[in-house]
């Protein structure tokens, strides 16, 4: 722990609790809201909202458990620092990589997506040369952003924010007269195996909101201001998933197979304006996502740098800007290679199923810390002991289950990858300086 505070008092902490929610915030609305809600209705139908209520509750007992954890950590990392604290640092160079991967190649699921929606607007940018440069150019810039400082890249997060919130609200507030509740209330209850491959893909559009507990190094008062803002974030967002989708279902329930649910729902509403708006609202959705994943992904390298499991070159912190350069380049350089050569659909599978290894591995170090770290004055409890833990990881094996062979391999393929990784960087001499700080973490 000495270790960490001493490289995480390099950087600067610019991020209060209106920052910490809109990087959760920005960390799950993204894409999914805007393209799920159609396989929401084609596999489930009048169902659907539900579906989101039963996906709102999973992701907040898994919040709650992870607001508890964060209550104990002001450390740049999140979920490495407490995988690390409980079971040690191979496991936690693990959890580490699994949510890196699962970040850049959300960055990169993105750039495909919104550069597909701007080829609608200019033709070329459907594929080729044009493609592969728009992608490269986005991410450049997104990166740059980063790289500038904290503050920059917070700047631009909170406008994208309220861009891309604002059609949401628009939606829902026009669209809540025409829900038909009667229908919803009496929809048909569908089987245990197509609910559970129902959430299993809708859980895309909840999680990202443990982007807020990567950079607690970078936070004030990150111990109390993370973990409350945290869950309150989770609730709001699950809210108004579910109202949107009963709008969806309710105006456009035969938009079972539409790839663009809300923009053909907002032109049956509002007209060609409000599918316009809408249109907007995806491209700055996706937008803040990746800003958000840009500012984020990078910190779990430095983290892992700062922990001796990577070379120390993704730990260095520029004297100015005070952000770890070196690992926001690498994680945009690593992003371009995956957006140009895989599709979205192939990222998004990958970016949820890592995800949720990743979360029942944070759930399951709650235990070891919470009889190794005594609990402070003002912090965030939970009622019950670790019945809420115990549910969101039972729950969250569960939606594993559901998932493909294929999602398996490749989870074992980053693991394996990870191993020669942490085996080869744990090897190197370490200095006497480095030696004697690793003695004195508990």
């Amino acid at each position: 722990m000495m270790q960490a505070e001493a490289s995480d008092s390099l950087l600067r902490r610019e991020i209060g609790k209106i920052g910490v929610g809109t990087i959760a915030m920005n960390g799950v609305i993204g894409s999914g809201i805007f393209a799920l809600p159609a396989v929401a209705i084609a596999q489930t139908g009048y169902f659907s909202p539900w579906v989101f209520i039963l996906c709102g509750l999973l992701i907040l007992s898994v919040a709650l458990t992870l607001a508890r954890t964060a209550g104990f950590f002001d450390i740049t990392g999140g979920p490495v620092a407490y995988t690390t604290h409980a079971f040690g640092r191979y496991v936690g160079f693990q959890t580490g990589l699994l949510i890196y991967v699962s970040r850049v190649a959300a960055i990169a699921a993105s750039a495909n997506l919104i550069v597909s929606y701007a080829a609608a607007l200019w033709a070329p940018l459907a594929s080729g040369a044009p493609k592969i440069a728009a992608i490269i150019g986005y991410i450049s810039i997104a990166t740059l952003l980063n790289a500038v400082g904290v503050r920059a890249g917070m700047a631009m997060v909170y406008v994208i924010s309220i861009l891309k919130l604002a059609p949401l609200i628009l939606l829902i507030f026009v669209g809540f007269p025409h829900i038909e509740w009667a229908g919803v209330a009496g929809a048909d209850i569908p089987g245990t195996e197509t609910l559970g491959q129902s959430m299993l893909v809708l859980m895309y559009a909840f999680i990202g909101f443990e982007f807020s507990l990567i950079a607690a190094g970078e936070t004030r008062n990150a111990r109390t201001a993370i973990p409350r803002t945290l869950v309150g974030t989770v609730v709001a967002i699950s809210v108004a998933y579910t109202l949107i989708q009963l709008v969806i279902v309710s105006v456009g329930s035969d938009l079972g197979t539409s790839e663009a649910p809300l923009v053909d729902v907002a032109k049956r509403l509002m007209g060609p304006a409000g599918a316009l708006a809408l249109g907007l609202g995806v491209v700055f959705s996706v937008g803040g996502g990746s800003l958000t994943s840009l500012l984020t992904a990078p910190r779990l390298t430095f983290a892992l740098s700062r922990d001796g499991s990577l070379p120390s070159w993704f730990g260095k912190v520029n004297e100015k800007s005070r952000t770890p350069v070196n690992s926001i380049l690498f994680c945009g350089v690593f992003s371009m290679g995956l957006a140009v050569s895989h599709g979205f659909v192939w990222l998004v599978t990958l970016s949820t199923f890592v995800r949720l290894l990743s979360y029942a591995l944070c759930i399951a170090s709650l235990p070891k810390i919470e009889k190794t770290i005594a609990t402070e004055a003002g912090q965030f409890q939970l009622r019950g002991g670790l019945i809420i833990p115990g549910i969101g990881f039972l729950l969250t094996l569960w939606l594993i289950s559901y998932s493909t062979i294929d999602n398996f391999l490749i989870a074992g393929l980053i693991v394996a990858v990870g191993t020669i990784i942490f085996w080869s960087s744990t090897r190197r001499p370490s200095t006497p300086e480095k030696s004697a700080q690793r003695r004195t973490r508990p």
